[in-house]
């Protein structure tokens, strides 16, 4: 771009100066940071207020030899950073007006002329160093300049051939400075308004950098159950990052004043604890989606990760939604995530305001889903609950086909609910296509492969789970039982024990460590394990599991009472119990025609347990009968 040389080289325009010139953005004669990019583009629109620019007119002037994609990519970034500098925003503009696919226009009034405040009239810095230097003649502050730049370059040269020469020594024992982040975690940000009822604010955005970030392909996010182990905790980062097996750290706070928010972000290379980024990002709490893509799109920026035109897309494409159903949708997820039977119905009543407030909103419905999905583990029948969470997930994709939240719902539907087994493959890959750093999305894959027999493969996708959320309580649990419908038990077992060593407290891992120690004789054990699952959560499905493992122990007297008393649960509470666990304390009887008409039972309540009818090793005494490959017919088990 010509510089200009007229008297006219100074644009202002509300509170803001630009100097052609000198290159110089300021506000009320505060110099503000601008990068050489965006600086241009902002003057070339400045140079025609009014006036839409074309993207390609744009990129002919100033990315001329950049190829598509970085072309996309540097206007998207540069355009971002001028609307930060701004304090402007793509769904409100007061300045920088986008014509989506098209161009940009500078739609404020500006006013030409000479600077308030000359560049002269502010020290460089290594001038106020010396009083002097400011009654030196222009020569000699040319030469001054001159000399500085030499100095600069001189630096400058060290400093690269020390970067080279530490990259030698790091190969030999050095720490070399990083050259490639690939892995990340978010940790929770911290709440600045020190006020407890504002937490679920502070988490929300924490969940929402998250989900963001683990949209780009090239980059593995730590999943939130895991980070979320280290809220309000001073370990160092280091150890952490150690914990959570990832290159780098996101610190950061949240801070909401009126419709405003601030959020301060830092990334550091965890290993040595090296700072490598912060910034500051504050905007209205109605432009609160574009703040969280431009602090996901900072960050990928420093680690120097190149989003595909589909990624791009993602984070450019962005619905305006109102404050009121965002903020739903925060409390809604926030008490989702507290996990117990209370808050999981509190987060639907915030879904259902969120997208009373906003019926465009697609993740509310999502989010709905999920809820619905979470409250069927409970004493809900299936045929209550899952219908419920199919046509929230699909309302979802309707909205929006773009959200990996809500492909993995209808998956998780599809697969133990409708046994539609095409639709839960199609759907929980589209999950993992869209989000390849889902932990959920790759836990509930690890199932379907489970369920049809693909054992190395839904082991393999489980392990992925974990690497994703390694802290999460239900991925390690369910990793034992998929470990055991493989037949691996000796992996089982140790793996129950490393589950439980998490959270000694938490009654899955327990429950189904049970099943490879039962498996293997160890009655005893398997029993024990049980009775402690039993104190810590009185599921019905723990007591049904107990009654199988008394009646295969020899213990038919216990395993009777077991079992009477599972058939009067349902009779006695509002509780509902899989049929298909009292099929197997009756084949541990040698009740076999007992047996199946309770898998049947199972089969027309929609049991989530009918899945595992393939994968069970329980049921291998029953596999070469052909009650058992009716029933495999009847749920439409592949290959039969």
């Amino acid at each position: 771009m010509d510089e200009p040389t007229g008297p006219h080289h100074v644009v202002r325009f509300g509170d803001f100066e630009v100097n052609l010139r000198e290159g110089e953005l300021r506000k009320r004669g505060l110099k503000i940071k601008l990068q050489k990019h965006p600086l241009h583009l902002l003057a070339m629109l400045l140079e025609h207020p009014g006036k839409v620019l074309t993207r390609e007119e744009l990129r002919q002037t100033l990315w001329p030899s950049d190829t598509f994609v970085d072309f996309e990519h540097s206007i998207n970034k540069a355009i971002s950073k001028i609307r930060q500098a701004l304090g402007d925003s793509a769904e409100n503009p007061r300045f920088l007006e986008t014509l989506p696919g098209y161009g940009y226009r500078f739609i404020a009034p500006v006013e030409t002329g000479e600077p308030a405040i000359s560049p002269s009239d502010v020290a460089a810095p290594s001038e106020a160093t010396f009083p002097e230097a400011s009654r030196r003649s222009a020569p000699q502050r040319l030469l001054t300049k001159v000399l500085i730049a030499a100095l600069a370059v001189v630096a400058l040269t060290g400093l690269l051939l020390a970067l080279k020469v530490g990259g030698w020594l790091g190969k030999f024992g050095g720490q070399a400075t990083p050259t490639r982040i690939e892995s990340i975690a978010v940790l929770p940000l911290e709440n600045l308004s020190r006020n407890p009822e504002e937490d679920y604010f502070a988490d929300g955005m924490t969940d929402e950098l998250i989900t963001n970030l683990a949209k780009i392909s090239a980059l593995r996010v730590t999943s939130r159950a895991s980070v979320m182990h280290y809220k309000g905790g001073r370990k160092p980062l280091p150890k952490i990052a150690q914990e959570l097996n990832v290159d780098a750290i996101v610190q950061g706070s949240v801070q909401r004043f009126g419709d405003r928010v601030r959020i301060n972000a830092q990334l550091i290379y965890a290993p040595t604890d090296k700072h490598l980024w912060a910034e500051s990002y504050e905007r209205d709490l109605r432009d609160i989606l574009a703040l969280e893509n431009e602090v996901a799109r900072s960050i990928a920026d420093e680690v120097r990760i190149r989003l595909t035109p589909q990624e791009e897309r993602r984070f450019t494409d962005l619905r305006p939604v109102s404050p009121e159903a965002y903020e739903a949708y925060l409390k809604g997820r926030y008490h989702l995530n507290k996990g117990n039977e209370e808050e999981v119905k509190k987060s639907i009543e915030d879904f259902e305001q969120a997208y009373g407030k906003d019926p465009g909103y697609a993740l509310a419905y999502a989010g709905l889903a999920d809820s619905y999905l979470a409250l069927s583990t409970y004493h809900f029948t299936p045929r209550e609950i899952k219908p419920k969470a199919k046509a929230a997930a699909m309302k979802a994709l309707q909205l929006d086909e773009t959200l990996a939240e809500a492909h993995t719902a209808l998956g998780a539907v599809s697969l133990t609910y409708d046994w539609d087994w095409p639709a839960a493959e199609r759907e929980l890959k589209k999950a993992i296509e869209l989000n390849p750093s889902s932990a959920n999305a790759h836990h509930w894959y690890a199932h379907y492969l489970t369920a049809i027999g693909r054992h190395e493969d839904a082991i393999a996708e489980i392990q992925r789970a974990h690497r994703l959320d390694p802290l999460s309580l239900d991925v390690n649990a369910d990793e034992v039982l998929f470990l055991f419908m493989a037949r691996k038990y000796d992996q089982a077992i140790a793996q129950g024990h490393k589950a439980i060593d998490l959270d000694p407290d938490f009654y899955l891992p327990h429950f189904f460590l049970a099943l490879p120690l039962a498996q293997k004789g160890a009655f005893t054990e398997a029993i024990r394990e049980l009775e402690r699952a039993r104190q810590l959560d009185n599921s019905p499905m723990i007591l049904a599991v107990l009654g199988s493992v008394y009646a295969y122990a020899g213990e038919k007297r216990q395993a009777q009472a077991v079992l009477n008393q599972s058939i009067q649960i349902p009779k006695q509470h509002y509780a509902y119990i899989c049929s298909y666990e009292i099929a197997i304390i009756y084949l541990g009887l040698g009740e076999r025609d007992r047996a199946f008409e309770c898998f049947q039972k199972s089969y027309r309540d929609r049991s989530d347990c009918m899945v595992w009818l393939k994968a069970d090793p329980r049921l291998d005494g029953l596999r070469s009968g052909s009650s058992y490959r009716n029933l495999l017919r009847q749920v439409g088990m592949p290959g039969q």
